[in-house]
């Protein structure tokens, strides 16, 4: 873990990765399996973290890739074959769209993280990270969406795509801002957060799950229900 980091911002950022998995799950319908794969990612993340694994910085390819190179290749699995289809079209719009708030909570963290230097200012709301708009929004367009019925498939489709902007922007300023041999930013004071637990399930579940919504949803939105 963090040298001289409060607990609380540990705990903190625990609970928004079970929130996550957890508004997810609902999403899934309560499919068990997911819940078991879920649930066996986080372990072994964790255990890699606690070991030390992702605290050596400086290898080619950098041993971040660990963290994000399995989700990424999870999701393009679902969206190509024909039982990861299958499974999209059973995930429930309306709780994708309500796990966006979860990003709220990942900004105050990321802004406590700043503070103790652990990651740059350029990650957090006081820098060029806009994300916390999407959690803020989330639970709006939610209500207006499927509880009101008064927004359109075309404005939340709009919302989608932008808050997937906004995640990829962020993602982008995380990745050029770690310690790696990529490094291009925030040399004074790097993204060093993410080499450690709990945090290095931001990278390996809570972003995957948060990018897989919004395709999700930019996917569902562009076809006729």
């Amino acid at each position: 873990m963090l040298p001289g980091l409060p607990v609380y911002i540990s705990v903190l950022f625990i609970l928004i990765a079970i929130s996550t998995v957890w508004l997810f799950y609902r999403a899934t319908n309560y499919n068990r399996t997911t819940l078991v794969v879920l649930q066996g990612w986080l372990a072994s993340q964790a255990v890699m973290a606690l070991a030390g694994f992702y605290e050596r910085t400086d290898t080619t390819p950098p041993r971040l890739a660990f963290l994000i190179g399995p989700p990424l290749l999870v999701i393009v699995a679902l969206f190509v074959s024909k039982k990861g289809q299958h499974f999209i079209d059973t995930l429930r719009l309306e709780q994708l769209t309500l796990l966006h708030s979860v990003r709220i909570v990942v900004e105050i963290v990321l802004y406590l993280l700043f503070v103790h230097k652990a990651v740059p200012a350029s990650m957090t709301f006081d820098g060029s990270n806009f994300d916390i708009l999407a959690g803020l929004t989330a639970p709006l367009v939610y209500y207006l969406a499927f509880v009101r019925k008064k927004i359109t498939r075309r404005m939340l489709l709009l919302w989608n795509m932008a808050c997937l902007g906004l995640l990829i922007n962020i993602v982008l300023t995380a990745i050029l801002a770690a310690p790696t041999p990529f490094q291009q930013t925030a040399f004074d004071q790097p993204n060093i957060a993410i080499s450690y637990f709990p945090f290095v399930w931001l990278p390996s579940v809570v972003v995957p799950i948060v990018l897989l919504s919004h395709l999700v949803a930019i996917q569902r939105l562009r076809t006729p229900w």
